[in-house]
């Protein structure tokens, strides 16, 4: 069986390993030839695993639905693939040159949604107007799919029957690919009290996650934090470090490649925060409880699927002084950080790495066996 993907990564052209590396490195196993169309990178054409084989686009993102069709035509003319994958984003130029792609070869596609840019909460204008976008294109690009894979089980669906996407094409597929041999418990001692993970950008909800760091530091002035990732928030976020005498308080790590390092981060935490705004996972709070820590979380994504309120993780709202008194009951109570940590590690065992990634490739080698 062969398959193409329409991805908006370009990490992997680049030669970096992310989420999506590491995915295709078990993935791959089961098809005989993979072949990813991407936006434009430094790289053309670059092979990865064997069977694996990247297309980066020459042209810059707004002429991308052309590349996807021409493209995508001269890929099946050469390797007659039997599926192929479009991940679904704002501004949709997958969708479009995937709907075209369709049109012109009519080998069933499917439509991956991961999550709905600015729903539940958008963090700027721009997200507000992809949420709306997205009730358009999402209606268009979903008519002819022979399914539409989610990756959570209540926000995203209930999006979609509500633009009119019928019930029976929606597919709860995880993308939670947690290698439970890298995210484990390690005998570590606990240098940070807090930690956060992801991208620097408006809808993690960063900057309210400092605001409560101030308020915290302000009850205990010895509290650390350590913040993984870097964006473009990065430089206002140093600013306000600096403006509000941070610096021995709050640290970066920046962006760090290698999936150990990160779990070793995770298990020197005490908990790790999530405020984010609108998710699919995130995977992160996941690779987290896999740690043993303790997850306080906005309730986005699978978080709604997965945590239970003071059971397996806590929920908190999208303001500084709720996550403030959160973080507080739980830094100072020994045995409920334990409780969550240990049901967390329990409740994360069910998204195994090599487990989901197979059940994954047995829904598409089914939808292309149809």
């Amino acid at each position: 069986m062969k398959l193409l993907f329409i991805s908006g990564d370009t990490a992997l052209a680049q030669g970096k390993k992310g989420p999506f590396y590491y995915l295709l490195e078990e993935f791959s196993k089961y098809w005989e030839r993979i072949d990813i169309i991407c936006p434009k990178t430094s790289q053309r054409v670059f092979n990865i695993f064997g069977n694996v084989f990247i297309h980066s686009s020459n042209k810059s993102r707004i002429f991308h639905p052309w590349f996807i069709l021409k493209k995508g035509v001269e890929i099946y003319k050469e390797q007659k693939f039997d599926i192929f994958g479009i991940h679904s984003y704002p501004p949709f130029y997958n969708d479009i040159g995937g709907c075209w792609l369709y049109n012109k070869i009519k080998t069933p596609y499917v439509l991956e949604v991961m999550h709905i840019v600015g729903h539940p909460k958008a963090g700027d204008f721009k997200e507000w107007f992809y949420k709306i976008l997205n009730r358009i294109f999402l209606r268009f690009s979903a008519k002819k799919a022979k399914a539409i894979r989610v990756i959570n089980q209540k926000q995203v669906p209930e999006f979609l029957k509500k633009v009119g996407v019928g019930t029976e094409k929606i597919k709860y597929v995880p993308a939670f690919y947690i290698d439970l041999d890298v995210f484990k418990p390690y005998n570590l001692g606990k240098k940070y009290d807090l930690v956060f993970s992801g991208r620097l950008v408006k809808n993690k909800g960063i900057m309210i996650l400092l605001k409560a760091i101030k308020k915290l530091i302000a009850q205990n002035s010895s509290l650390k934090t350590i913040i993984i990732g870097d964006g473009p928030l990065r430089p206002r976020i140093e600013r306000y470090i600096k403006k509000h005498s941070l610096q021995e308080n709050v640290f970066f790590a920046g962006w760090v490649p290698g999936t150990e390092d990160v779990a070793k981060i995770y298990n020197q935490s005490k908990i790790f925060v999530m405020p984010s705004f609108n998710e699919g996972g995130p995977r992160v709070v996941l690779e987290a409880m896999a740690c043993k820590v303790p997850i306080i979380t906005t309730r986005v994504g699978a978080m709604i699927d997965i945590i239970k309120d003071k059971e397996n993780g806590i929920f908190i709202n999208w303001d500084a002084e709720d996550i403030t008194q959160k973080a507080l009951v739980l830094l100072q109570d020994d045995e409920l950080r334990k409780k969550i940590a240990e049901n967390g590690y329990q409740t994360v065992q069910q998204f195994e790495r090599r487990k989901t990634i197979r059940d994954y490739a047995d829904n598409y080698l089914k939808l292309a066996n149809r």
